[in-house]
């Protein structure tokens, strides 16, 4: 036998348990890393004591999260054993020699195909998240994927009918209880609708009460059916399908519930169903990933957790820094100046930051000449006037390279005070913003290198600093320029770790048992005079409007009432916000405290709580709590501003982003429109896969046309790339982008044309997958920028959606739009209706003198509408449509309006499109703007509303229209608070038109909220008086843009 030496046959494990045991771990980006331990610890804690010490050695960033990896050894069986189960202990596995291996965990290895699909769909490659070696983009992803895979599991385990309508989502109104304008159109409290069967001609009429259930009106069918066909069937084998949709009436709610029969109902349509076998339903099949096993999701920590750290105390408290904040700036490089042909000055300025405002005085580096190479050094340390525990978890540290000038370079350029009595300015070349504490907590220690962002000019912040721009480096590293900066170890051998919200808490409890200090100040007596008096400022300041600045004596006040605000007056939560003072930690303890407490708002003021005002983790934690319930159908209306929001969040794993994917991975319409993908829903996956390759096929054909300057040599062109069989295959059997409740079939090449603008759109019609359905018509539009258009769009449907709610039915048309990618996107058409400027030449006799021909709009009505009682609905439909526009338009501020941009259905509704300027910006020539009306009512709007009649201004239906205009303008005034809320939430996103607060500024305006009711309806009816009496205004314009374009498309 060989001799072993002694050296490997020593007992580790006889130790005791407070004895420290060096364990050698090798990692699987070829390091070994020394650990201290003891013999009782499990593997889940070596793991998060491990991958804490493995950030302070090199090739980190090579890492996956911590759960992607389990540990291997040589056990006492001289066996390989991979240790799946992180709760076992150390001196229950005793490794030999204390050596464990780290290795990647047995089926976390990617599929290749389904990785490149989901590259195509996101338009970025997967390999480029693993080549960024971000430990926190390896934490989120993983944390992403074990949720997503949660819900895939919990959905196998899904009835039928939870997966239909998790596929094929319901829509549903939020009660049973019917709305004033659909209870008015139905016949004696009936709903009259057509029901047909499943490949067959088969049609039966029903007239039902509103009451009934689809599976009540199920078991009327099959016995109608019986009746006439003797065929039998059993109402559960059956389900009812939305005549041309994927969209199901399943559950046991009320007909009239259905939001497809109150959109019917409330545009006098019939109802049509189709009666379907449930097997022919096609619910997809789960795919649950097979790369967690259940056992992993259960026993496996979150991917990061400083439980660890905490409870060994291998860390610090952030609150017992009393060290002044200060770090060095060191060099830049690379930095685009043209150094190498001219002296170049540089400086640097940096600011501490919360949701936008400066925590204390901003500091500048000295200034210093380039070298030719782009770089320069400094080696400078900043000290700012702010101690590290003042500086709240979410502060942001932002940064503008500027150059010293004696000319201005761009609207950003500053005046620069100097001795001498040359003028120099500051020109700001390019800025980067960071976090102060890392998505773990731990405030930042080390070198950091931060990759620059080139300074856009439409930036429209009145400082040079960038608060709200991103805290991500730029990706492009080539060619950016590279900020280097080191930041002390204020905690030096341990991390500083900011206080969880239990010890925040815990610390403002102590604090109101010891402090007499501003932020545990007792409340006044609220039965005295001045209690009271101080009341009555309280509600007064609820009705304000969300930017109304506050002034320092209502901000104490506020604070002072913190309580009773909680107890009584919750709304006033987001004002009571702004009154905390940020850069203090004892009053960031005591607003914790409060939010903790405070009693759960409405949808309304939850959303104001998320934007970029708003940067405290647990306020906006908070706000996602007060959104937990809302209604899928809401949650679509907000979508947008809540996708947006995600750009203010400062870690990619937050409420906010949990909240909107398992909300996605529970109904496919919200996800359709998050456009999120996981593993978890891969038959999804397949049909945005499928939409893609359609856009990209359609993107192909309008880059060609665009080349044939010959409009049918681009149609012929069109046509025949179209035919193409790549093309037939990838736009064949897709969902609707505009509408996944739609599906064609294919695409009808003889009805496609290429229209007559610009930007020459593609005029798109497809074949319903559905035989009873209507075909589909979309616009392809390609050079436009149809985000803003979104955000009107999905602004006149939340209008909408507020004056139904009061028994308004405006009969507004908010069609469908999307952006799908940068100046690429999709338009619904709005079927038999034409333009403003067409009617006019239709009727007129000659252009120039058309848009003054006030009869000609009423005309076009009566050749629509044969008959007195289709001609009273369609001049109902038009004044009711008239008014929605009206306000809308005047409220939004949405410019350019052209008789080219206003259209008008055969039905009498009248509707607005195109909308490129909002919020005032308007169009000006020579100096002059071009609208001076406050809105669009033109003579030939009013002739219609009057039904003919010659006196303006008496008709009783006119009056009737101006009386739904007041109103209309009211109830939006009593939500303006969400009106403001959802544009702010929109700042910074990259619209031109709504970059900063002063943008808000115009709705504040039109809105007139500091005004009482009464004074507000007077301020309206003068606007709406202007507007009547300047029609003649809009007529000439209207008759210079007809003798400019020729309108007539064909």
């Amino acid at each position: 036998m060989v001799h072993i030496p002694s050296a490997y046959t020593y007992n580790f494990w006889a130790k005791s348990p407070t004895e420290v045991i060096e364990l050698t771990c090798l990692m699987p980006n070829g390091v070994v890393i020394p650990l201290e331990t003891n013999r009782n610890i499990t593997l889940a804690e070596i793991k998060e004591d491990l991958w804490d010490e493995a950030s302070k050695y090199p090739l980190h960033g090579t890492l996956k999260d911590a759960p992607s990896y389990v540990f291997s050894c040589i056990n006492s069986n001289a066996e390989a054993e991979e240790l799946r189960d992180e709760t076992r202990r150390l001196c229950d596995i005793k490794p030999f020699c204390s050596v464990l291996k780290v290795i990647e965990r047995e089926g976390v290895k990617s599929d290749r195909n389904l990785d490149s699909r989901i590259g195509v769909l996101i338009g970025k490659g997967l390999h480029e998240f693993t080549a960024l070696r971000n430990s926190e983009v390896n934490d989120f992803r993983w944390k992403m994927r074990v949720l997503g895979d949660e819900v895939a599991m919990a959905r196998q385990k899904k009835s039928w009918m939870e997966k239909v309508r998790y596929q094929f989502p319901t829509r549903l109104a939020p009660t049973a209880t019917i709305p004033k304008n659909i209870e008015c159109r139905l016949k004696d409290g009936n709903i009259v609708l057509v029901t047909k069967f499943e490949n067959t001609e088969t049609a039966f009429t029903f007239q039902i009460s509103h009451s009934t259930t689809p599976y009540q009106l199920l078991v009327s069918i099959l016995n109608k059916r019986a009746n006439t066909l003797m065929s039998k069937g059993h109402p559960n084998d059956f389900t009812l399908k939305v005549c041309g949709q994927e969209e199901y009436l399943i559950g046991d709610y009320p007909l009239i519930q259905f939001s497809y029969i109150q959109d019917c109902v409330a545009k006098d349509i019939t109802p049509t169903l189709v009666t379907l076998s449930r097997d022919s339903v096609s619910v997809d099949q789960e795919n649950t990933s097979e790369n967690i096993e259940a056992d992993t999701l259960q026993r496996t920590r979150p991917s990061f957790s400083t439980l660890t750290l905490r409870k060994k105390g291998k860390h610090v408290s952030a609150w017992k820094i009393e060290e002044p904040f200060v770090f060095t700036v060191n060099a830049i490089s690379r930095l685009n100046c043209d150094a190498a042909h001219r002296t170049v000055e540089i400086g640097l300025q940096a600011g501490l930051f919360h949701g936008g405002k400066s925590l204390c005085e901003s500091q500048k580096t000295k200034e210093t000449v380039v070298n030719s190479d782009g770089s320069c050094e400094w080696e400078e340390t900043l000290k700012f006037d702010i101690k590290v525990r003042d500086i709240p978890r979410m502060a942001r540290l932002c940064f503008v390279l500027y150059e010293i000038s004696k000319t201005a370079k761009g609207l950003k350029s500053r005046r620069l005070v100097k001795d001498t009595k040359q003028e120099f300015f500051i020109n700001p070349l390019c800025w980067a913003n960071t976090t102060i504490y890392d998505f773990k907590s731990q405030l930042k220690t080390g070198a950091m290198t931060l990759y620059t962002w080139t300074y856009a000019e439409d930036m429209q912040n009145d400082d040079l600093l960038h608060p709200l721009g991103t805290v991500v480096s730029n990706p492009h590293i080539d060619r950016a320029a590279a900020l280097m900066l080191t930041f002390p170890n204020y905690g030096k051998e341990k991390s500083v770790l900011y206080p969880t919200p239990e010890k925040m808490v815990e610390y403002a409890r102590k604090l109101r048992e010891s402090s007499t200090e501003r932020s545990i100040q007792e409340e006044p007596n609220q039965e005295s005079d001045v209690g009271k008096q101080q009341l009555e400022q309280l509600r007064l300041l609820a009705d304000r409007d969300p930017l109304h600045e506050l002034h320092e004596q209502e901000r104490k006040i506020m604070w002072t009432l913190r309580h009773h605000c909680l107890l009584e007056i919750p709304t006033l939560l987001a004002k009571l916000l702004h009154c905390v003072e940020w850069n203090d930690h004892r009053e960031v303890a005591e607003a914790t405290a409060l939010v903790q407490q405070w009693p759960k708002l409405s949808v309304e003021k939850a959303l104001e709580l998320l934007d970029y005002a708003y940067a405290d983790q647990n306020v906006r934690s908070f706000a996602v709590r007060c959104l937990m319930d809302v209604s899928d159908e809401d949650l679509s209306l907000y979508l947008l501003q809540l996708v947006q929001a995600l750009k203010h969040e400062n870690y990619l794993s937050c409420d906010l982003t949990e909240f909107l994917l398992r909300r996605a991975l529970n109904n496919r319409r919200i996800g359709h429109f998050l456009f999120w993908h996981l593993r978890g829903s891969q038959q999804h996956m397949r049909s945005l896969f499928k939409q893609m390759e359609c856009l990209g096929k359609l993107k192909s054909a309008s880059e060609q046309i665009k080349q044939r300057k010959d409009r049918k040599a681009a149609l012929q062109g069109f046509q025949e790339f179209i035919q193409e069989p790549h093309c037939q295959d990838a736009l064949s059997n897709v969902l609707n982008p505009l509408d996944p409740s739609f599906r064609w079939k294919r695409i009808k090449i003889e009805k496609c044309r290429v229209m007559d603008s610009k930007m020459r759109p593609l005029w798109l019609v497809f074949e319903n997958t559905d035989p009873f359905g209507d075909d589909i018509y979309l616009i392809l539009k390609h050079g436009d920028d149809l985000r803003q258009d979104m955000l009107t769009l999905q602004m006149l449907r939340i209008m909408d959606k507020l004056w139904k709610r009061e028994g308004l039915d405006l009969r507004m048309n908010p069609y469908g739009c999307i952006s799908t990618e940068n100046r690429v996107g999709m338009i619904e058409v709005v079927l038999n209706a034409e333009t403003i400027a067409n009617i006019q030449k239709e009727k007129g006799t000659f252009s120039a003198t058309a848009a003054f021909r006030r009869g000609s709009l009423l005309a076009w009505l009566k050749d629509h509408n044969h008959t007195e009682a289709a001609l009273n609905r369609a001049i109902e439909e038009f004044t009711l449509s008239c008014a929605g526009y009206c306000v809308a338009t005047y409220v939004l501020g949405i410019a350019d309006r052209h008789s080219d941009n206003i259209m008008v259905k055969k039905t009498g509704q009248l509707f607005h499109v195109d909308f490129g300027h909002i919020l005032g910006h308007f169009k000006e020539k020579f100096g002059f703007r071009r609208e001076r009306v406050p809105f669009v009512l033109t003579n030939d709007f009013v002739h219609v509303i009057n039904k003919g009649q010659t006196k303006k201004g008496q008709a009783v239906e006119f009056q009737r229209f101006q009386s739904h205009c007041e109103q209309a303008f009211l109830v939006l005034r009593q939500h303006g608070g969400l009106i403001l809320s959802l544009f702010a939430m929109m700042i910074s996103t990259g619209l031109p038109e709504l970059s900063s607060e002063k943008d808000l500024n115009y709705l504040r305006d039109t809105l007139v909220l500091e005004m009482s009711e009464s004074e507000a309806q007077k301020h309206f009816r003068s606007k709406f008086d202007e507007a009547l009496c300047n029609s003649w205004k809009t007529s000439l314009n209207w008759a210079s843009h007809n003798m400019s374009k020729n309108n007539k498309t064909t």
